[in-house]
């Protein structure tokens, strides 16, 4: 049987959210966000193990929350880091030789579906490397910062829209290549604000699969109004299903 491990880096503190609450413990429908996300991804028959990288102090309630969920697959929970970067490194240490494809994922996209998780993976499974992503479609400016209020900046170039993509999650790479990834970041002392981004370092091609919209990252307030706007729509569906 051919394992593919899903690594959720949830050991951020949220701090755009305002509150003292990480935005992955914020409380969605009555559940947190993160716990949201999980059963999507365990919908997914595909994902044979996930290991979520959270803070210390929050192993054991997680623990908790995972056994009370029955989930199919196998849960590990481990201590994750200060970045994103250092929280997936240290869940890829617990991922064995055996597995073929590692898919990261956000921790606070509690939307992605089920058919988007498996058009990745399977892309990814074809060229090694795949993101979900979606084209912009507002006009990109390209800035620069300096003596002029923190507010203002100054247009350097116009960034044609045709070439731009918003990344998603997954993020979905061959073991072998996402693990020699983050080996030679760390040689280098490279950080990335996303997988594909250390992957590019390599030289490696990395597909870009179709997401959609509603594929939202909850980072900051007004987030969780358009969370809470869509669970309704999913809940009216369901009602007429």
């Amino acid at each position: 049987m051919t394992r593919i491990t899903a690594i959720l880096p949830a050991a951020g503190m949220g701090t755009r959210m305002g509150g003292e609450t990480p935005k992955q413990f914020l409380e969605l429908d009555g559940s947190p966000i993160l716990l949201h996300t999980l059963r999507r991804l365990a919908s997914c028959e595909a994902i044979t193990e996930i290991i979520l990288a959270t803070r210390a102090d929050e192993i054991r309630r997680l623990e908790e929350s995972c056994r009370q969920e029955k989930f199919r697959q196998a849960i590990r929970v481990v201590k994750g880091g200060s970045s994103r970067q250092e929280s997936v490194a240290a869940a890829l240490e617990h991922v064995g030789a055996d597995t073929e494809l590692v898919a990261v994922h956000d921790a606070v996209r509690p939307f992605v579906t089920r058919e988007q998780v498996s058009r990745v993976i399977d892309e990814a499974r074809k060229c090694g490397a795949a993101i979900l992503g979606i084209p912009a479609m507002d006009t990109v400016k390209e800035v620069k910062r300096g003596s002029l209020p923190e507010d203002v900046a100054l247009i350097t170039g116009t960034i044609p829209r045709e070439r731009i993509v918003l990344a998603q999650t997954p993020q979905v790479f061959h073991t072998k290549l996402l693990k020699e990834a983050f080996a030679r970041a760390a040689a280098d002392g490279v950080n990335a604000s996303d997988e594909a981004g250390l992957v590019e370092r390599l030289g490696h091609d990395v597909h870009v699969v179709h997401g959609t919209e509603r594929n939202i990252k909850i980072t900051k307030p007004s987030d969780m109004e358009l969370a809470r706007f869509y669970l309704g729509l999913e809940r009216g569906k369901a009602h007429q299903a």
